[in-house]
């Protein structure tokens, strides 16, 4: 095939992915008229990618929502917690992280609040307190709650941008390629551009969002554009590159080698070996976000499916030999930390011992399709389910009747015969013993007596409740587990070890513009969204604070759109490119 040449200024924008980063570049772009083709591997069913399936979590500071709830939040306070959860210190792949890292604070303190209410976006009224910390007041975790949770969930922050930039399709500004598999960037020889795509068609598949779609091809591919923007995603779908990239230095002693899979099949990392093969720098690709409370979905979409479990701090968390998690390492407090002390158990999965009014108050549910009465915007069915009842929203109520890691009791010693007989089938599964499990059970009760206690946990329940949404609809009262008359039955769940996302990425610029290995920037070659780590190769260094995915899409979007904008346009800017 012979060299292709320099497109002409009128060849279209190239994005290569439709999820939330690809379309919220699409929709800077559009607004200021510029021409710009998405393309997709998937169908229209999957527009949005997997912001469709999130729980519609914002990371913002100092919001309106925070001030009515009597939350004191700074951008002082943001940035501290950041990078204490960053541990930044690597002095070179860190160097563009940092400066995203600071710049995403000030974005979520500045504009993230108008910038997507002015697309018509509203947040439910109490604000949401994930990762809770490590325990130290330098360390990991949200001193204070940030996680706005978006009326109408994930499928709601994917509407707010798809629509404008459907508009703009029918404007004939937008035109979108579906069933398109981007294997090749286009680089100009002499100039050292990105200027094109090749792939493959592949046919047309039908099948709903999630679904694992056909791989059959019948053509091929060559567009040119005047730049190129790769906004694909991770690899959280390849459960064999997770574990090829796990990294047992920090998260040994060995790689885990059972995972639900809380992304679709088609999340492949494939863009980020295709954009090195050209010359783009990745960095930080060691750095990874799993969670630790994996449930084994019953109806599963995709292969492997997994359910998250967004866990208050009530349940009483055990490894898979029965021995209780050390603090800090209580449920919604620091995720990467749990972890790493799973995977050093020798063992792929843990338990919760909870009961009936614990789960009916603590356990939610990632994903919009497990939250239906918020993705549907309906109070009435958020009231009845959420904060008035005793057994807790309908796909919770269903977990627990058909999921394969629930084992209900009502008593202690049934319950861990079930727990038994549920990992009789699991190789060397240890089995666990009732007096050790009925010790560690008093022993945490003994310690709900009082209003004030000796124990990590039982001190972080009673401080979780003096925050009033928490109190009122998110953390159970205090209790003794196995005062099962007021507060059973006794519930069990084994939970599993959950592929999600990858912190690591891409190297950018402040300007979403990819970089080279030399440190300059590659010509119009642009990255957003996971496969850029969320910005830079990596903004959120070792952990993340929760609500910043989606967020962190949205930044490193719009700043790729309004960046390949204004180089399109020839508005000349600095931008923090160097």
């Amino acid at each position: 095939m012979a060299e292709p040449e320099s497109p002409p200024p009128t060849a279209p924008v190239l994005i290569i992915g439709a999820g939330l980063a690809g379309l919220v570049a699409a929709f800077e772009l559009a607004e200021r008229k510029v021409p710009t083709l998405i393309l997709d591997q998937e169908g229209p069913a999957s527009l949005g990618g997997q912001a469709f399936w999130s729980l519609g979590g914002l990371f913002c500071v100092d919001s309106a929502e925070q001030r009515r709830m009597g939350i004191r939040d700074s951008r002082e306070l943001a940035m501290r917690d950041w990078l204490g959860s960053a541990r930044f210190d690597r002095e070179r792949e860190d160097y563009w992280p940092r400066r995203w890292a600071e710049a995403f604070v000030n974005f979520a303190s500045d504009e993230m609040e108008a910038y997507v209410k002015a697309r018509g976006l509203g947040f439910l009224m109490n604000v949401g307190w994930a990762e809770r910390g490590d325990g130290r007041a330098e360390g990991h975790g949200n001193s204070v709650p940030r996680f706005h949770v978006t009326w109408g969930t994930g499928p709601e922050v994917v509407r707010v941008f798809a629509e404008p930039v459907r508009k703009a399709e029918r404007e004939g500004i937008v035109e979108f390629k579906f069933r398109h598999v981007v294997d090749e960037l286009v680089v100009d020889p002499t100039t050292g551009r990105a200027i094109g795509v090749r792939g493959r068609v592949l046919e047309q598949d039908d099948s709903p969002r999630g679904v694992k779609s056909s791989r059959v091809e019948v053509g091929k591919f060559e567009i040119m554009g005047s730049a190129v923007l790769v906004s694909s995603g991770g690899i959280g779908g390849d459960v064999e590159r997770v574990k090829k990239m796990w990294p047992v230095d920090r998260l040994g002693p060995k790689v885990p080698q059972n995972f639900v899979v809380g992304v679709p099949a088609h999340v492949d990392g494939r863009m980020l070996d295709i954009a090195e093969k050209v010359g783009a720098n990745t960095v930080n690709k060691d750095r990874m976000w799993h969670y630790t409370e994996g449930l084994q979905n019953w109806d599963p979409i995709w292969p492997g499916h997994g359910i998250r479990v967004l866990p208050a701090p009530s349940s009483l968390w055990l490894d898979a030999t029965g021995k209780r998690l050390p603090p800090f390492l209580f449920p919604g407090c620091d995720t990467l930390a749990t972890l790493k002390h799973i995977c050093s158990t020798g063992y792929d999965y843990t338990w919760f011992i909870t009961d009936q009014s614990i789960v009916a108050r603590e356990f939610a549910l990632s994903g919009s399709e497990q939250n239906p009465d918020v993705t549907n915007k309906s109070i009435w069915q958020v009231l009845t389910q959420r904060i008035f009842s005793s057994k807790g929203t309908i796909p919770v109520q269903n977990f627990i009747k058909h999921g394969k890691d629930f084992v209900v009791a009502n008593n202690l010693e049934d319950l861990v015969a079930a727990m038994n007989e549920l990992i009789s089938v699991v190789p060397d599964a240890p089995k666990l013993d009732y007096a050790q499990i009925k010790e560690v059970v008093d022993a945490r009760d003994s310690q709900f007596e009082n209003t004030y206690s000796k124990d990590a946990q039982a001190m972080l329940i009673h401080n979780a409740r003096t925050y009033f949404p928490d109190k009122r609809s998110r953390v159970a009262p205090p209790h003794r587990l196995l005062d099962t008359k007021k507060y059973g039955p006794l519930i069990a769940v084994r939970m599993n070890l959950l592929t999600r996302k990858t912190l690591g990425g891409i190297e950018t610029n402040l300007r979403s513009n990819v970089m080279r290995a030399d440190g300059t920037p590659f010509p119009g070659l642009y990255a957003a969204g996971e496969v850029a780590g969320f910005g830079g190769g990596g903004v959120h260094g070792y952990s993340a604070l929760e609500g910043t995915f989606l967020g962190g899409c949205i930044f490193s979007g719009r700043a790729a759109g309004r960046a390949m904008a204004d180089e399109v346009l020839g508005v000349k800017k600095d931008g923090g490119s160097s």
